[in-house]
């Protein structure tokens, strides 16, 4: 989620104490993963898709950093492998459909002029960001490298928390951020595609 270094050393400094605490305690990684992917449904339904956006961006900050605490506690403890890997990623998909369903059920249920942009706009999101990650695990079951693209979950999750945020403190910005992740989820699986496709072609 992290790409730059600097970053995720200030970030150590915060989650590796908290997992070293939960490793004492006895706490798994993968339920480490279990208990992230359950609070972000969880907030999805009963803050977001009732249009509590303020609340929902809140405990989405605060439980931020358990995106972070599985993979750490894996390393530290030795048992990073294939299977956390595989839990972690198809939860995350979980967890981002969750949260984007919830926006459209509350702008499906809700009379605003911007509702029906809301509503098309999280459907195409939806979709994509699905797609974005089935590109990469697809282009990498066959060998073929797909790391590109102007939008990976950690961008993805950013737009949808500062528009939570804003919508939350000042007025509704949400469908104009749909329409943003949409437009970027869009363009990050036609990079995908085409950065495989060269490679792909070439070895043939």
């Amino acid at each position: 989620m992290l790409d730059n270094a600097n970053a995720r050393r200030s970030v150590a400094r915060f989650v590796d104490p908290v997992a070293r605490l939960l490793l004492k305690l006895k706490v798994t990684p993968d339920g480490i993963t279990w208990f992230g992917c359950g609070i972000t449904v969880l907030i999805s339904i009963a803050f977001l898709a009732q249009g509590e956006f303020l609340i929902g961006a809140v405990l989405f900050g605060a439980f931020s950093l358990i995106d972070l605490l599985d993979g750490t506690m894996a390393r530290m403890s030795g048992t990073a492998g294939p299977w956390g890997a595989f839990l972690d990623s198809t939860l995350d998909r979980i967890s981002d459909a969750a949260v984007i369903c919830a926006l459209i059920y509350f702008y499906v249920n809700t009379d605003g002029e911007n509702s029906q942009l809301a509503v098309v706009a999280g459907v195409i999101s939806l979709v994509m960001s699905l797609m974005t990650s089935y590109a990469r695990a697809k282009a990498e079951s066959l060998d073929a490298k797909c790391t590109v693209g102007i939008a990976e979950r950690a961008e993805r999750n950013l737009i949808v928390w500062i528009a939570l945020l804003i919508s939350g403190l000042f007025t509704d910005v949400m469908p104009y951020a749909l329409t943003l992740l949409a437009a970027v989820s869009t363009i990050t699986v036609i990079q995908r595609m085409l950065f495989v496709r060269k490679q792909l072609v070439n070895q043939a």
